[in-house]
């Protein structure tokens, strides 16, 4: 058994997919649009929705995400979620945290704690929490 991320981004998910290709080597494993559903599905979708993406897999690492732009009714809102990056050096992390933090907002800056090399808290420009620590004890 595996738990996995579920990601809407209320229509900015193949912009969040380069972003994230960019900024810490995601790798895309496939991508559905709402045009891909069964032809007898397609009334059901609006004309706006046809090139939206119903469903799309993507990994981190070993790890893998999924996401949606959903109803693309509103903004995203990650709340009561965090994903915890780990970094297999100090500058590795350093290197992450920085893309990542390219048009986000840094709530704890990149710094030594008593259980990482670096450790640093942020949101990127799409809202997603983020965790990028070098752990000292992996």
């Amino acid at each position: 058994m595996d738990v996995q991320a579920y990601l809407s981004f209320q229509g900015r998910t193949l912009e969040a997919l380069d972003f994230y290709k960019g900024a810490i080597g995601a790798t895309v494993d496939m991508v559905m649009h709402f045009n891909d559903a069964p032809p007898e599905m397609q009334s059901q979708i609006a004309p706006e929705m046809k090139e939206k993406v119903m469903h799309c897999a993507f990994r981190v690492g070993s790890t893998q995400l999924m996401a949606t732009d959903g109803d693309c009714n509103n903004t995203p809102a990650f709340s009561g979620i965090t994903l915890a990056l780990n970094a297999g050096s100090i500058e590795e992390a350093e290197k992450m945290f920085a893309a990542l933090g390219k048009g986000g907002t840094v709530t704890m800056p990149m710094s030594e704690t008593f259980f990482a090399h670096r450790f640093g808290v942020l949101s990127d420009k799409f809202g997603v929490k983020w965790m990028v620590l070098n752990p000292k004890h992996p």
